[in-house]
């Protein structure tokens, strides 16, 4: 991303790109009732009673700067900032000819943190993510080369490398345990907000296992620390100086800090981190699924005491939940003997869960509660264009997209891949393809399925216009793809 939207009450991933933009965004009026000051300032009088020096000095070295260099094209990055600013006003009717212009380099920051002393870190995937050059630098200045060991787009976590000379061992932060956390307890990050080094901000721990939308598969730890662009990728301590999280977002309607914070648990981060640094790889569990929760009228229609529960709208064919005897309509009581409050309480149970762990379940269907059984699956993986495409460098689609499943293909009654997001910047949305569309023709030539497309897209002219299938919202429409 080259750049963020800035709309109201908007979750940001919190990279170094949008300072500029922010800076100028953040001037705004805000009004606040006596009521609300008093117990804003009884709450962080609260807070301030932690005294977190030592605990600042102890774990500062193992805290390190990101620092990210990358090409882009100087036509590119503007474009991205007009049409975003723009958009505020004229919505997506904006259109914006594309300029020729020299390649420029990007230096973007953020922050990241030890976790073995070999020199081995964790920090976001959006901190790093189409780095040319990542370098870390230490507290004592000292400035290191790191190479991307591994980076997981859906969790937003990166695995980073620096080469210890003979003898040299990093100050590895102790890790806590994130499940431990408890609402209301002080927590402390650090990180370069804005660039400013090894700044310290403390706060509580306001909520946890937030979750935005299936596709960001982390049960966010929420607190109200001060974080701003560059504190992404900093560590997140509870009192006994452990890293319980992964600073990563905020929700604001400025860019910048408004008091509510996201951390990835630390438990999320270090699977992942295990994962990356064995495979190169993340392996997900998948149970077929589409749950919601329950409201106060469900609770009556289905006779519970008080609205609990997961209720699946959907169960996907042949899934593991199918092969386990779920159906559509279940209730979904508890998952491995932990009781399942919302919907978001299964996915993140399944989120932490592998493929082939056994689950139980119990169920309540037609108004008794029953016990299933069965083994996890292996989730889909989503694809991206342009990794597919690397015997044609210059052909760049700015696509991510997967295989459908049976049940998809039976309910559109075609064949096709499904496109599940579209970098704004890219040729496909300035074709005018979007998430949700399911591609079923490119350049004259049927797509089944991803290797399908892969294939065909190297067979792509360099430039020029191809014509391109798909179905929106279950009507099918040819669209003229520009390759420039």
């Amino acid at each position: 991303m080259l750049y963020h939207h800035f709309k109201k009450q908007t979750i940001y991933p919190q990279s170094g790109r949008q300072k500029v933009l922010s800076t100028i965004l953040a001037t705004c009026l805000f009004t606040f009732s006596p009521m609300v000051a008093v117990t804003a300032n009884s709450a962080q009088a609260a807070v301030t009673t932690m005294d977190f020096s030592n605990l600042v000095t102890a774990v500062s070295p193992g805290v390190a700067r990101v620092n990210v260099t990358k090409e882009i094209s100087e036509a590119e990055l503007a474009k991205a900032q007009q049409i975003e600013l723009l958009r505020q006003f004229f919505g997506n009717r904006v259109n914006i000819p594309r300029s020729q212009s020299q390649p420029a380099i990007e230096h973007n920051y953020g922050t990241a943190f030890f976790v073995t002393d070999d020199g081995y870190l964790l920090t976001n995937h959006h901190v790093i993510e189409g780095a040319d050059t990542i370098t870390v630098t230490l507290n004592d200045r000292t400035e290191l080369d790191a190479t991307l060991v591994g980076s997981d787009e859906r969790s937003d976590v990166a695995v980073l490398k620096v080469k210890a000379p003979a003898g040299t061992r990093y100050p590895a932060l102790p890790i806590g345990d994130s499940n431990a956390v408890r609402v209301g307890e002080p927590v402390l990050a650090i990180g370069s907000p804005f660039g400013f080094d090894y700044s310290a901000s403390a706060g509580i721990v306001s909520a946890k296992s937030r979750n935005f939308s299936r596709d960001i598969s982390v049960p966010f730890i929420q607190t109200d620390v001060a974080l701003n662009p560059g504190n992404s990728g900093g560590p997140l301590f509870n009192q006994r100086g452990e890293v319980i999280g992964i600073n990563s977002r905020i929700f604001s309607g400025t860019g910048g800090y408004m008091g509510l914070s996201f951390s990835i648990p630390i438990d999320v981060a270090m699977d992942i981190y295990n994962q990356l640094k064995d495979t190169g790889e993340v392996s997900r569990a998948y149970l077929g699924v589409f749950p919601q929760d329950i409201d106060r009228n469900l609770a009556e229609a289905y006779h519970l005491e008080r609205p609990k529960g997961a209720l699946l709208t959907k169960v996907s064919a042949d899934s593991p939940a199918q092969m386990a005897g779920l159906k559509s309509g279940d209730i979904i009581l508890s998952y491995n003997g932990h009781e399942i409050s919302l919907a978001s309480d299964l996915i993140n149970d399944v989120n932490r869960s592998r493929p082939n762990d056994r689950f139980e379940v119990d169920v309540l269907r037609a108004g008794k509660v029953i016990k299933l059984q069965g083994t996890l699956g292996l989730a889909p993986t989503d694809v991206t264009s342009d990794d597919m495409n690397e015997a044609v460098p210059t052909v760049r689609l700015g696509l991510r997209l997967r295989d459908m499943s049976a049940e998809e293909k039976r309910h559109l009654n075609s064949l096709g891949v499904l496109i599940t997001a579209v970098d704004p910047t890219g040729l496909a949305a300035r074709s005018g393809l979007q998430p949700g569309d399911v591609i079923t023709n490119l350049h004259q030539v049927p797509i089944s399925n991803v290797t399908d497309f892969a294939t065909t897209v190297r067979q792509l002219p360099k430039e020029g216009v191809v014509t391109i299938e798909v179905i929106r919202q279950g009507l099918p429409i040819i669209i003229g793809l520009r390759i420039e």
